[in-house]
């Protein structure tokens, strides 16, 4: 059971316990009678449940990131808060857009049900928008038969393996994140499953290109040797969109990552 369901029967279950105590319990009771346990504990419980519900569900939510997929942008440990409406106001659990508010833009980290299981939550930078073609080979981006712009800069070293990484200054209509390559790694990137629309794709010994579907975005992580991703198993539909990631509030490792990023 995902932990938004288990809220929402909270939600519902002390709600009503609220409403039978307080139209026909209470007219029952004694004057100057103790509610009982199971009523005093639900009724304290129901308004804040109702709060984290709705800021959860419409505003912000927490995540942990669990792997290093999106170095050097996010670490493995990394407490982040996501925008629950920058791209539509959507039920909660259902996930069904009710509202548009905007559209996830190249460039933008976010967080979205994992295609091939629904019940994970994955995170990425949105690089190909519903009829961009995506062309990713030798290790170079390009998006709709243009260069992503790019600059190298001082490599990053990894505390976890102790090495250093070429790390690189990208660009998306002019909003800049870095991203990390291994010198060692190969370029090219085979699909490992199928997928919806993997027909948009085309795989051979020096990468891939991809013509991104209606309704639908090319993801990959800025640790694009070491990122399982839309190269490998496809485009995530705009229905499993979760929100947009955009503050670090925690690392217990490194309390100093605290703020926004890229």
């Amino acid at each position: 059971m995902s932990f938004a369901l288990f809220l929402l029967l909270l939600l519902v279950i002390t709600g009503l316990v609220w409403l039978f105590d307080k139209y026909f319990l209470r007219k029952r009771r004694a004057a100057g009678a103790a509610q009982p346990w199971w009523v005093e504990y639900s009724i304290s419980f129901f308004p804040v449940i109702l709060i984290v519900f709705f800021l959860r569900s419409f505003l912000v939510e927490p995540f942990k990131i669990p792997s290093g997929s999106m170095i050097p942008t996010l670490l493995v440990g990394d407490f982040i808060l996501v925008n629950k409406f920058a791209y539509g106001i959507r039920l909660p659990v259902a996930n069904v857009k009710v509202a548009d508010v905007g559209s996830p833009q190249r460039g933008d980290v976010m967080v979205f049900r994992y295609p091939a299981d629904p019940s994970l939550d994955y995170i990425k930078r949105v690089v190909g928008v519903p009829g961009d073609r995506i062309e990713y080979r030798d290790k170079a981006l390009n998006v709709n038969g243009k260069p992503v712009p790019r600059r190298a800069l001082a490599d990053y070293e990894s505390r976890e393996r102790l090495q250093y990484y070429p790390r690189f200054m990208e660009s998306f209509d002019g909003a800049e994140h870095e991203i990390i390559l291994e010198k060692d790694a190969p370029g090219f990137v085979g699909r490992s499953m199928e997928f919806r629309h993997s027909g948009n794709c085309d795989y051979n010994s020096g990468g891939l290109v991809c013509t991104v579907p209606p309704g639908h975005y090319f993801m990959m992580g800025d640790n694009r040797d070491n990122s399982s991703d839309s190269r490998v198993w496809g485009f995530v539909p705009d229905e499993n969109i979760v929100g947009k990631a955009f503050f670090i509030w925690l690392n217990l490792n490194e309390l100093g990552r605290f703020g926004t990023f890229r």
